[in-house]
């Protein structure tokens, strides 16, 4: 009893101090991290939602800009050379062309100008706005993808020196040599370990699934020119 109470202390303490090496800082990589959020921005539908708004406001101020020349209306008259009028014989004979400012659109034009920049600024602003969300939500699933790829690396090693404790143990206890409650302990410790493990990479998948569903793109497709 008192030996597999060593084995199991000692497991511990190794799990510690992998616990204590193990670092996810190592696997980050900034330039991959600029690369994703870059493939996010441009596959992102929100994103898209948002340039397409903002190509409405460019086109609503172009709009506005013409707008200028609606104020001005065209007309024309026709008059046969060899017709004579009764109702108004001063009516010159032939083509008679005539334009016409409508004074109250033009004033208006000025204002709807305006207001066309203002909603652009606006759409821009809401853009750059979710840029910086996007980035961010990009930054911090990268993050948890990789420590979920460093806790997942703990619990792989601590599961190797359980199972190399069982075996001693077991050895030991088909010699007769250790009981059958010590092998049970180590057995139960060894099935906990491995559901740990089963758990970590479920966690490391659910994360990769997360971050991809920002980039619209498999991570595996991804690389850093």
């Amino acid at each position: 009893m008192l030996r597999i109470l060593i084995l199991l202390i000692l497991c511990s303490v190794s799990a510690l101090a992998q616990d204590q090496h193990e670092s996810m800082l190592p696997d980050v990589s900034y330039p991959y991290l600029e690369k994703l959020i870059e493939v996010a921005k441009a596959n992102y539908p929100k994103v898209k939602a948002y340039n397409a708004r903002i190509s409405v406001a460019n086109t609503a101020i172009e709009k506005a800009k013409r707008g200028y020349f609606d104020a001005l209306s065209f007309s024309y008259l026709y008059s046969p050379r060899n017709t004579t009028t009764i109702v108004n014989p001063n009516l010159l004979n032939g083509y008679q062309f005539g334009l016409l400012l409508n004074l109250g659109a033009v004033l208006q034009k000025p204002i709807l100008l305006k207001q066309a920049r203002e909603e652009q600024k606006v759409a821009v602003h809401e853009k750059e706005a979710f840029d910086l969300n996007l980035e961010a939500d990009v930054k911090q699933r990268y993050f948890t993808y990789m420590q979920q790829q460093a806790l997942l690396r703990i619990k792989r090693q601590a599961l190797l020196d359980v199972e190399s404790m069982l075996k001693q143990v077991r050895y030991k206890y088909e010699k007769g040599e250790e009981t059958l409650e010590s092998y049970n302990k180590v057995l139960v410790m060894f099935s906990d370990h491995n559901q740990g493990k089963i758990i970590a990479e479920g966690d490391v998948l659910n994360a990769k699934a997360r971050l991809e569903e920002l980039l619209g793109e498999k991570l595996e497709n991804i690389k850093v020119n």
